[in-house]
């Protein structure tokens, strides 16, 4: 079923999805961790909870002592249930709404509501339960579709914590030998090698695809920061919101392809009784 991968052939696609998943986040998490502790005064309290109970890759916030954040306001608390609400709502209702011969879209709608579960409630819940508690957790998404360019969807608000990992590991020790460009090529290259490695073998199929969707985003950014990007006005206002719009979605298929929603995706909601 795996083509090579030692797996019981009974292992259901999307549960495999989830080890592969879990297994390279438990890694990078590790090595986010071992790379600040000895240097960033903490409790060892405080690495457990790190390691066990938050989602995040900013060790040096989250570990550190002497930083404290600001108790969040009720507003957020309330922003960040009714995403949640509004992502069970779309999961396990809307998606049901969808007749079976449209599984392509069943699916779709399945992994927005379960993205607004998880990343934009759960996550960003369990962000203002540790600033509540004074610890430095920052939410994973910071408002991503308020992004008025590429690079500050990529950079500054979505996925927080793998950005801030890819900007450690790669970024920060290449970009000063072979350039911003080149060494931001290097960290779209590698998230989309590991989405591959997470979407396309699970499934089995569209081998490659998402590599090129994030290679592609790579290019839109060296467009954007382009003299031609410049004069069309795409890194900041409307323009830019547009063009960060149309390479985030528009090509989205590459990234979430139809191997993957078919064999991973569907039976998956069927597992969870979206379907």
């Amino acid at each position: 079923m795996f083509k090579g991968f030692p797996v019981p052939n009974h292992l259901p696609m999307w549960v495999f999805m989830w080890i592969l998943a879990l297994a390279i986040y438990a890694a990078l998490k590790w090595l986010s961790w071992l790379r600040v502790q000895a240097r960033i005064p903490h409790t060892a309290w405080r690495s457990a909870a790190y390691l066990l109970a938050w989602p995040g890759m900013d060790a040096k916030s989250f570990l550190n002592r002497d930083l404290r954040a600001t108790p969040p306001r009720p507003a957020v608390w309330y922003g960040a249930i009714i995403q949640a609400l509004l992502g069970v709502i779309i999961l396990w209702v809307l998606a049901r709404a969808i007749p079976d011969s449209h599984p392509l879209l069943q699916g779709w709608i399945g992994m927005v509501g379960a993205v607004l579960v998880l990343h934009f409630g759960a996550f960003r819940i369990a962000a203002l339960i540790w600033q509540n508690l004074g610890i430095r957790a920052e939410p994973i998404m910071a408002a991503p579709f308020r992004s008025e360019s590429l690079s500050e969807f990529w950079g500054k608000r979505w996925n927080l914590g793998f950005r801030q990992l890819a900007y450690d590991l790669i970024f920060a020790p290449m970009h000063k030998k072979v350039g911003a460009v080149t060494a931001g090529f290097v960290v779209f290259i590698a998230s989309g090698l590991i989405h591959d490695f997470v979407i396309s073998i699970p499934a089995a199929g569209g081998y490659g695809l998402p590599t090129a969707y994030f290679v592609l985003q790579g290019a839109g950014i060296t467009v954007e920061r382009s003299n031609l990007g410049r004069r069309l006005g795409l890194r900041r206002g409307v323009r830019g919101w547009l063009f960060m719009a149309a390479l985030t979605t528009g090509p989205a298929f590459l990234l979430f392809h139809p191997p993957f929603i078919r064999h991973v995706i569907i039976p998956m909601m069927q597992a969870i009784h979206s379907l």
